[in-house]
This record gives C-alpha cells, structure tokens and sequence, in this order.
C-alpha cells in the first residue's frame, strides 16, 4: 500500500532532523585525526597524532579514569536505591505516599546550577569536596530519579500473578521478587543503569563546583576549551561517542534479547 503525502513528508521531517543532530558528529570524527595544530575542517592533512597525546597525557588519563570511578559508583548507588524507591512507589500503601513520590522527581525539576551550589555548600562542611566520592554522591541524587521513572514503569505493567504464584508455590516475598519479578524487569534495570551511568559521565557544572583539583573528563575538557584549545579535545570526543555506543550495544545485548528470550519460553 503506497504511503499518503503526509506520511511521505514525516518520514522526510524525522529525516532531517536526524541528520541535523548527526551533522557534529560527522565533523568532529574527521577533526579528531586531524594533524593541524588547531580545530579545522576540513583537516588539511590526517593524523593520529592528537590520540596519541590524549593516551601519553597524565592529565588526561586522570581525569578519564575519575570519570569512570565516579560514574560507576554513581550507576550502581542509583540502580539500587532507585529500584528500591520504584518498588515502594509501584507497590507501596502508606502516608505521604504523594510527597515522597514529588520529593523524588524533584531533582530532574531543580536547575543543576542551584543543586550545584547547594551540594557545595553541604559538602564542604562533611569535607567531601575535591573528592570524586563526592562528585559520585552528589549525581546519585540527581541519577536516582532517572531510575525511578525507568524500573516504575516497568513495575506498572509487570503481571503481578506470576510473583503470587511462586509465593503460593512456597517461595518467600523476597526470593519471588529476585527469582520472578527481578528478571522480567531486567530491561529497565539495565536501561536505567545506562542512564545514570551516562548522566554522571557527561555531568559538568556539579564537577564544577566540587571536583577542584581532581578534575572530571568533562571538566577537562571545558578547562581545555577555555584556556588551550586543540584537537585533542576531538578526539576525547570521539572516544565518548564510541563509550556510549558500546553501551547502547551493551544495553541491546543483554537487555533486549533477553526479553525476547523470556518470551519464547
């Protein structure tokens, strides 16, 4: 069945600004290798030059090494903390049930530079400024609601039966929700794992206020574009791009085939 004109014109539109989003990209990837001195495209010659520098530069090691540290911590603080506040939300029958749900999402509403200032504050009085823990601390708070909305929802559609009959086969609440409930919403766990490793990794004005000499990836790289830069600063890019898209695949590979593989059984 041929498709009408205004599906034709969607189709074109999404196309578009797909390829709007994917442009820098594109640019960037050829920047990295260039063996120009400074940002230019097209480069007039190519290099591996600029990836050599960021490998041999301690600096920039340390500060992808920090990032790693922090975003893992932050990724497995939010996955556990947030599914245990999407269990109690889904699942929970109590006062004030309401506001904690508000107090949740109320750092994806907070402006990040107000959060920032406030966790500064708090910080420097417990001492946990100029320390990646910190940094990872203060973006489980903010990571913690990404979770919430990704494992809640999928609580919501969860068959609640298949957890009621392993209990009423004799297995305990807690060994039917890791044996039954846990695995079925191993998606969204996964998924929600991804999101907050990604929203620590590329975070920047927390580390800002609270990394000071021990510098994150993205505070680096700001440093970097504001007092000296080069290429380097692409091919740091370049290598987050391929860090996220392995963790898509990452995502896809033990996310999505393993719902499929629940499916056919």
């Amino acid at each position: 069945m041929p498709k009408s004109p205004a599906t034709l014109f969607f189709n074109l539109y999404c196309a578009a600004v797909f390829m709007f989003l994917v442009a820098p990209l594109l640019v960037v990837i050829p920047i990295s290798f260039s063996a120009s001195d400074y940002l230019q495209f097209p480069p007039p010659s190519y290099s591996t030059r600029w990836y050599v520098e960021y490998f041999s530069s301690p600096s920039w090691i340390d500060a992808t090494w920090r990032s790693l540290k922090v975003a893992a911590l932050t990724t497995v603080l939010a996955t556990v903390l947030g599914t245990m506040v999407a269990f109690s939300l889904v699942r929970g029958r109590y006062p004030g049930k309401r506001l904690v749900e508000q107090l949740v999402t109320a750092p994806i509403i907070m402006p990040t530079i107000v959060y920032a200032v406030s966790a500064y504050s708090l910080f420097s009085t417990l001492g946990l400024t100029s320390r990646w823990e910190g940094i990872a601390l203060a973006h489980t708070v903010q990571a913690i609601p990404l979770v919430v909305l990704v494992v809640a929802s999928s609580l919501r559609t969860f068959d609640t039966a298949l957890e009621q009959a392993a209990r009423g086969l004799g297995a305990s609440w807690s060994l039917a929700v890791w044996n039954v409930t846990v695995p079925h919403i191993r998606p969204a766990l996964i998924s929600g794992a991804f999101i907050a490793f990604v929203s620590s990794f590329d975070e920047l004005v927390i580390a800002m206020f609270l990394s000071g000499i021990n510098v994150t990836l993205p505070k680096k790289m700001f440093d970097n574009i504001i007092y000296e830069i080069d290429p380097t600063i692409a091919a740091v890019s370049v290598l987050q791009i391929a860090l996220v898209t392995v963790s898509l695949a990452c995502v896809w590979r033990f996310g999505a085939n393993r719902t499929q593989n629940m499916s056919l059984r």
